[in-house]
């Protein structure tokens, strides 16, 4: 051979040289660590005759680099990241055996495998099972509802405490919800679930910029920065929107509104929250408090509202209207507020909603005269809601529409002899919200989660 040394045919190949040429090792080494090879990332196994390792391609089977990603955990000093041979080898045999290479915890395999493990959220103890939950909190003027979330909608975990008086400071309604928020934390924990987001749905004006609560009526909040107050102290990221924004989105996605494009809600509850989607998209409008319908003038110069105004309409077609009607029938001793006199234990300051609706169903005519008379003033509403927006769909939410037929017969009734242009064009539909009082929850989970994901 004349001295010459034998060389590989594949690494001959490989190096674009003549085959059988000679080549010297120092060299050829020294420029594949100038081209940054790194030659245990590439390394598959074979040995030629110069000693050299013939790399190998990715994705080709022995190829234990990509599975294992391409940095050690230990190297020589002064050349971190660079491996050696018997770091391949070790690499090779963890791989023929189904292990984690050599150096690689758990976390590592967990992201190899494709379990989520980056973004900003919660973490709970990682598990084969791990479910990605959003938290949604619901805020009303008597409750903070939460729950978790799933991508689904459906609703895996509970927390409620009773919303702090109105008068107290608004740091009290924020306590109560890192309260909430803090105990659905530790249920997530518990099961080994991710919360990527919290979601919080106000009763009350929420600016565009989703975070500021410019004004409440039923509660304590003036231009009240809360999502920075609280994401001070919640580690997950958090979006704050209307209450009735939250509501409409939930059933659009998941509820009643499924399919339809033009949608009006209104959340009859302790006032009316109202939310309309246009098309597929909630409008908040050029300050983000479009859909305030509870605080259009229905009756000028009626009842006062806590607004400030006269005749707002959730001052005749709310909870706080049902109650205020049957009160003012027992104060005056009247002979049909008997039954529901006997219900509230005899003081009219003890009568609720549930109390009323339980009397209607059990046929009292005089809990049925009142929700026919709300019911009416639901449709008045509505049919001028339909002259200006003209929805495909009305969704009836919120604590008092759980009364059913009772509220949304006489609704529907007024709304049609109301209704301009009757008889001669299209009449939306009015239906009962399909997730209850969990709407609320449900869509700000949903929409929090969206805004982390780009998509909401």
């Amino acid at each position: 051979m004349g001295g010459e040394r034998r060389v590989c045919r594949g690494h001959a190949a490989y190096r674009g040289r003549r085959r059988g040429a000679p080549h010297r090792r120092r060299r050829d080494t020294g420029r594949r660590r100038r081209e940054g090879w790194r030659v245990p990332d590439l390394w598959r196994g074979k040995r030629c005759g110069t000693s050299h390792f013939v790399p190998g391609v990715p994705g080709l089977p022995g190829h234990r680099a990509a599975s294992f990603g391409a940095t050690r955990d230990r190297g020589p000093v002064g050349r971190p990241g660079r491996g050696t041979r018997g770091d391949a080898a070790r690499h090779r045999r963890a791989g023929a055996r189904g292990e984690p290479a050599p150096g690689r915890g758990k976390r590592a395999v967990e992201r190899l495998a494709g379990t989520p493990s980056a973004g900003g959220g919660h973490r709970g103890e990682r598990g084969a099972r791990a479910v990605s939950l959003a938290i949604g909190i619901d805020i009303g003027g008597t409750k903070v509802a939460g729950g978790l979330v799933r991508t689904d909608g459906s609703v895996v975990g509970r927390a409620r405490r009773d919303t702090p008086h109105r008068s107290t400071s608004p740091n009290v309604v924020e306590d109560t919800i890192v309260e909430v928020v803090t105990e659905l934390l530790a249920v997530a924990d518990a099961a080994g679930d991710d919360v990527v987001a919290v979601g919080i749905g106000a009763a009350g004006f929420v600016a565009r910029d989703r975070a500021t609560v410019v004004f409440a009526p039923h509660l304590s909040w003036r231009d009240e920065p809360l999502r920075d107050n609280l994401q001070r102290r919640v580690r997950v990221p958090i979006a704050v929107d209307n209450d009735a924004n939250a509501a409409v989105w939930a059933e659009w996605r998941f509820g009643a509104a499924r399919g339809e494009s033009n949608v009006v809600m209104v959340n009859l509850g302790t006032g009316i929250g109202g939310a309309l989607m246009l098309d597929g998209k909630v409008v908040r409008g050029a300050f983000g408090i479009a859909g305030e319908f509870g605080h259009m003038q229905v009756v000028p110069g009626g009842q006062r509202c806590e607004c400030g105004n006269k005749g707002c309409w959730e001052q005749y077609a709310s909870g706080n209207a049902l109650v205020r009607e049957a009160r003012s029938l027992m104060v005056a001793g009247s002979p049909l507020a008997t039954d529901l006199l006997a219900r509230a234990g005899g003081d009219p300051m003890a009568l609720t909603g549930p109390m009323i609706s339980d009397a209607a169903r059990d046929g009292d005519p005089t809990a049925t005269e009142l929700f026919t008379e709300i019911g009416h003033w639901l449709g008045v509403g509505m049919a001028n809601l339909a002259a200006a927006l003209d929805p495909g769909l009305f969704v009836i939410g919120g604590g008092v529409s759980a009364a059913g037929d009772l509220l949304l017969d006489p609704a529907r009734t007024m709304f049609r002899r109301t209704l301009t242009g009757r008889g001669y064009r299209p009449e939306a539909r009015i239906v009962a919200a399909s997730l209850g009082n969990d709407a609320g929850l449900i869509g700000a989970a949903d929409l929090a989660r969206g805004i982390r994901e780009g998509d909401a």
